[in-house]
């Protein structure tokens, strides 16, 4: 199991919508990522739009991101969701996502 931390910024402007979004994630979505092994899978997102998402992945993450790419919904819901991040350049928001380097972990 493979703890991961990372950063997104949602555009201000877009935060009650982007909530709202998450309110009803596809369950398509959902089924995808547990098929890839994304488990306690969380986002935290403040006011002023810093998201900071964490999850934990049943082999590595990157294992686990490349079988999200080759998932139909994961390309449907990326673009949907790429409006709403600011700093992506051209990015899908699943490949611009700055990941963090985990210090500590109390078990």
């Amino acid at each position: 199991m493979e703890r991961v931390g990372f950063l997104l910024k949602v555009r201000p402007e877009r935060l009650a919508e982007y909530k709202v979004r998450h309110q009803n994630v596809w369950a398509d979505m959902q089924e995808a990522l547990r098929e890839t092994g994304w488990h306690n899978y969380s986002l935290f997102l403040r006011d002023d739009g810093m998201l900071l998402g964490y999850v934990e992945v049943a082999e590595n993450f990157q294992a686990s991101l490349d079988g999200m790419a080759g998932k139909e919904v994961n390309a449907r819901w990326q673009a949907e969701m790429a409006p709403f991040f600011e700093q992506l350049e051209g990015l899908r928001p699943d490949e611009g996502m700055m990941r963090l380097e985990e210090v500590f972990h109390l078990d």
